[in-house]
């Protein structure tokens, strides 16, 4: 039987990102986001479009909030941090996202659109991930490129410390094209292998794909 280890390694490192993304999300005040996979919140879809709370909290800017999202998410983000294990070297870099900053200056729908993307393609690649490659993993080896999620993750944790708008579009943009590589190369690992639950799997990456169009 095939050691899960690389895969299970992989999918904690996205959902560290994951968690990282969906902070800032919340943090914005433009939509609640749903809850890593597995947890007991709903499957709804991220909106791409701000959600304009009422009362003084939409209106605090500075490091107010700052200090407000470090009471609030704390729990959050340990439970994020506690996905892979302690003695990762990446988790230090993880950890600093728990210092988040204002929505950077002068972002627009664009942007806004594109991070809903990325969290709801991460969000869909867990779940096709913990569903379907964990099993087949079990039954017959694959290549997974744990690099890249690591990647991924310390990508989403210097883009959550970044308050500059360039300098976050491109954090945001090396993010999008990291979780591309990252499904591009499970579709590859996967594709000449002959059963059936291997190309359910990857057609299910493929649709992923389609939602992370070449910008």
């Amino acid at each position: 039987m095939a050691s899960p280890a690389p895969l299970v390694a992989s999918i904690g490192h996205q959902m560290v990102a994951l968690q990282t993304l969906r902070l800032l999300q919340q943090e914005w005040g433009w939509g609640e986001g749903p809850g890593v996979p597995g947890s007991s919140r709903g499957p709804d879809r991220v909106s791409a479009t701000p959600t304009h709370r009422p009362g003084p909290k939409a209106s605090r800017q500075g490091p107010g909030r700052v200090e407000e999202c470090g009471r609030g998410g704390a729990q959050s983000r340990g439970a994020a941090a506690a996905a892979v294990p302690t003695s990762s070297p990446e988790v230090a870099v993880g950890r600093g996202a728990a210092e988040l900053l204002p929505f950077p200056r002068d972002r627009g729908p664009c942007t806004l659109a594109r991070m809903a993307r990325v969290v709801d393609s991460t969000s869909e690649l867990v779940s096709v991930e913990q569903a379907l490659l964990g099993p087949l993993q079990q039954e017959r080896s694959f290549p997974v490129h744990l690099k890249d999620s690591v990647e991924f993750r310390n990508i989403c944790s210097h883009l959550a410390l970044q308050m500059e708008g360039q300098q976050f579009d491109r954090d945001l943009n090396a993010a999008y094209q990291c979780l591309k590589t990252i499904v591009k190369k499970l579709i590859q690992s996967l594709a000449n292998l002959p059963s059936e639950a291997h190309v359910v799997a990857c057609a299910s990456l493929r649709q992923i794909l389609q939602n992370l169009p070449d910008t």
